[in-house]
């Protein structure tokens, strides 16, 4: 049973929807807890002092693409992540800015949204899709069928770039 006032009872259901433009205090705030919790044990403080404050922060532009969507449970937003098309390959999609509540781990919420992911691309003519994990994130993505294709520094704003690991999965 969750004993944690500001979650869901476990009788509620979860739901996968669109994000929105009116989702991004919520994901902003779902980042900002959960990326420093999840991420120190595979960083060293020196990168994440860095790196965090960029990659916690919603990504305006993916909120409101269509392909980017939230987890529901209750009215509390537990997940968010999607996709977005190769704008030279059509056939590889890449998936983007994944975040679960960390009190909310082992639910099955980023599963749902890799699933809905999948299909929805698939429908979209995507055959592949491509991720660059966070090294905390590679064992997920290894279980929903992505294999590793070795390490990618990411490039982030003002020159700064956060070690991960290019991952690639067929649909």
């Amino acid at each position: 049973m969750n004993d944690d006032p500001n979650l869901p009872s476990e009788k509620a259901e979860m739901r996968i929807r669109p994000s929105t433009k009116a989702d991004m205090a919520a994901v902003d705030a779902l980042l900002a807890r959960t990326y420093p919790k999840l991420l120190k044990a595979d960083y060293p403080p020196s990168v994440l002092v860095t790196a965090l404050p960029i990659i916690s922060r919603a990504r305006p532009e993916l909120l409101v693409c269509g392909t980017y969507y939230v987890v529901e449970e209750g009215g509390a937003i537990l997940g968010a992540g999607g996709w977005t098309r190769d704008k030279a390959d059509p056939a590889l999609g890449h998936i983007r800015h994944v975040v679960t509540d960390d009190r909310a781990l082992r639910r099955g919420v980023g599963r749902l949204l890799m699933t809905h992911a999948f299909a929805r691309a698939q429908a979209a003519g995507v055959t592949r899709m491509e991720c660059w994990a966070t090294r905390t994130a590679v064992p997920f993505y290894t279980a929903v069928g992505f294999t590793e294709i070795g390490p990618i520094d990411v490039p982030l704003a003002g020159g700064i770039s956060f070690p991960s690991v290019r991952m690639l999965r067929d649909l």
